[in-house]
This record gives structure tokens, C-alpha cells and sequence, in this order.
């Protein structure tokens, strides 16, 4: 289930299970719209998920990335300040 308004302007990705097809579903000011991508050659690597776990959220950077062909579960971040909130 996912847990996020589809209004709220968040993109929706989906991989298909052999995992060379994404498709992005967000909606664009009067209705849905939808971007897919099949790779001829390879797959989509994509960090593992748990069936039942929450969403994830990924940054614009990391959506660029996986769309190159980075494979996001070889990449680590370093620690950053982050303000608490109060």
C-alpha cells in the first residue's frame, strides 16, 4: 500500500520483475501522467525491499542515477549535518 497522496507531486516507480521496465506515474495539474522505459540490454538495479516495508523515498539525484544505469545498492553516503527538529 502506498502511503503518500497521489496529488502531492511525488513520482511513483514501479519496476517490472524482470527488471529491465520503470514506470513513473505522477500527476501533472488535470490527471495522471505516465513515463515508461524499457531497456533493451540489462536491468534496473535497484536496492532490495521487503515486501511488506514502507515506501522509500528517494532524492531527484538518485532517480537521475538509476535511470543512467548506477547501481544504487553499490552507493553509500557519507554522514551529513542534519538539523534536529524541535
Amino acid at each position: 500500500m502506498i502511503r503518500r497522496s497521489p496529488f502531492s507531486g511525488s513520482l511513483f516507480v514501479f519496476r517490472s520483475r524482470r527488471c529491465d521496465r520503470l514506470k513513473v506515474l505522477y500527476w501533472d495539474r488535470d490527471g495522471y501522467a505516465l513515463w515508461y522505459n524499457r531497456l533493451e540490454e540489462g536491468t534496473f538495479r535497484l536496492p532490495r525491499v521487503e515486501r511488506d516495508a514502507a515506501p522509500v523515498e528517494r532524492r531527484a539525484n538518485e532517480l537521475a542515477m538509476l535511470l543512467e544505469g548506477i547501481d544504487l545498492r553499490t552507493l553509500g553516503r557519507v554522514r551529513r549535518f542534519s538539523r534536529r527538529a524541535s
